[in-house]
């Protein structure tokens, strides 16, 4: 099966370049280090590395807990981060600096992840979420190197997925060393989709700390956006910003301004273009001046300041979650104390999207109509807005310390140096 595999990539791989060519249309990144696409990772084989693959961009903000912790605690290491995206790539350097070293993970094909591996040379490696690679699994096995899958999550709708491959997604799931899922239920799909166990260690995103500088760029935006009520959809995806603008057209409620930040910024002009071709008033934050007191719509076209517009917002929407998308992370929504809303379709956060409704944390939609007349509920109700606040603080109190759990499961493979001491005295 992964014969076959190998040769459907071979096949294919003419047109991932044609892909990044395309995709470089909008973001010129991707015409950026294609030799790392080929297993060109910096020469680190004099070192001691740590490898952590984190795809994308959320990935990449849940690991920051996680990296940080191993940089204290093992800083004689170095931290190798790869990823599949310049976005991911651009937050890495945001969250990390120099403190790390940044490469794209190759594609999986033999000779490419073997000439990954011979350069980068990991003792450990680190795969967040559901990022699952037959060539670069079997690689590692044969290197010798431990590989774990951590803060992993399986839908009901991947595992379907899985199983129409179920022998090659088996032969990768086994060779992973360890699996820490998020939650019971990922860690029973992952199982059933082959895995030999997985430990639940719950989910990395609740121990995500706001940058130091957010109550500063918090405080700055609110003074750009005015004294108005603040609806902020957060993460927005294709599809969702036409719905949410005509929704917001045909019955925005009173002295409300409507703040969208895309998920992705390759998009910030066509979310512009939607805006104008509504005939409603438009100020953007890469304008760097003060909304004017007309304006209807807040565009958010800058990177990393997701957690200040949660701190400067009044109600916030989760977007993903509209269309059949799977949903964003809801958690720092709730974690920033702000009433959220979210749509019928959250299948990436199931368990932390029922919880969030069933502690008062959030309140569920089916569609941008009703979206608008629960926003226009909660306007009217600062008790209600205060307890929900309220709720969502203390719920991701609740999960936090997934990262010592993981942490601990990671060092059975890479002792801490305090061990190490110990065994040498022993």
């Amino acid at each position: 099966m992964r014969l076959l595999y190998t040769l459907a990539w071979w096949a294919l791989l003419p047109f991932a370049f044609l892909y990044l060519l395309w995709r470089s249309r909008r973001q010129p990144e991707y015409r950026r280090h294609w030799g790392e696409r080929l297993g060109g990772a910096p020469d680190l084989a004099a070192r001691q590395v740590i490898w952590v693959h984190a795809v994308s961009v959320g990935e990449t903000r849940a690991a920051a807990p996680l990296i940080r912790a191993l940089r204290e605690r093992h800083p004689d290491h170095v931290l190798l981060l790869s990823h599949a995206t310049p976005t991911g790539r651009a937050t890495g350097a945001e969250l990390f600096g120099q403190g790390v070293v940044q490469a794209y993970l190759p594609y999986d094909l033999p000779p490419f992840v073997a000439r990954f591996l011979a350069r980068a040379r990991p003792v450990l490696g680190i795969v967040l979420e559901t990022e699952v690679w037959p060539n670069l699994m079997a690689a590692c096995a044969r290197r010798g190197v431990p590989v774990y899958l951590v803060n992993a999550r399986l839908s009901e709708r991947s595992a379907r997925g899985y199983a129409r491959f179920a022998a090659l997604t088996r032969a990768a799931l086994d060779r992973f060393r360890g699996i820490a899922a998020q939650t019971r239920g990922d860690a029973e799909r992952l199982v059933g989709t082959g895995a030999r166990g997985a430990r639940v260690t719950g989910n990395l995103k609740f121990d995500v700390t706001p940058p130091a500088d957010t109550a500063a760029r918090a405080a700055e935006l609110s003074g750009r956006l005015g004294n108005r009520f603040v609806f902020l959809a957060a993460s927005t995806r294709e599809g969702e910003e036409a719905l949410l603008l005509d929704a917001w057209r045909a019955a925005a409620p009173p002295d409300t301004l409507l703040v969208i930040v895309p998920r992705h910024p390759q998009r910030f002009d066509a979310v512009a273009a939607l805006i104008q071709e509504r005939g409603l008033a438009l100020a953007r934050r890469s304008e760097a001046r003060d909304a004017p007191a007309d304006a209807a719509v807040f565009l958010g076209d800058s990177m990393g300041e997701l957690a200040a517009y949660y701190a400067a917002c009044d109600v916030a929407y989760v977007g993903g979650s509209l269309l059949p998308l799977g949903g964003q992370n809801l958690i720092e929504a709730a974690a920033a104390g702000r009433p959220v809303l979210i749509g019928p379709h959250t299948w990436n956060f199931a368990e932390a999207a029922a919880e969030a409704v069933a502690r008062g944390a959030a309140l569920r939609v089916g569609d941008a109509t009703e979206l608008l007349q629960r926003l226009g509920e909660l306007r009217q109700d600062a008790a209600l807005r205060r307890r929900m606040g309220e709720a969502g603080e203390a719920f991701a109190r609740a999960h936090r310390g997934a990262t010592e759990r993981v942490l601990a499961m990671l060092e059975e493979a890479l002792p801490t140096e305090r061990q190490e001491r110990s065994r040498a005295r022993g």
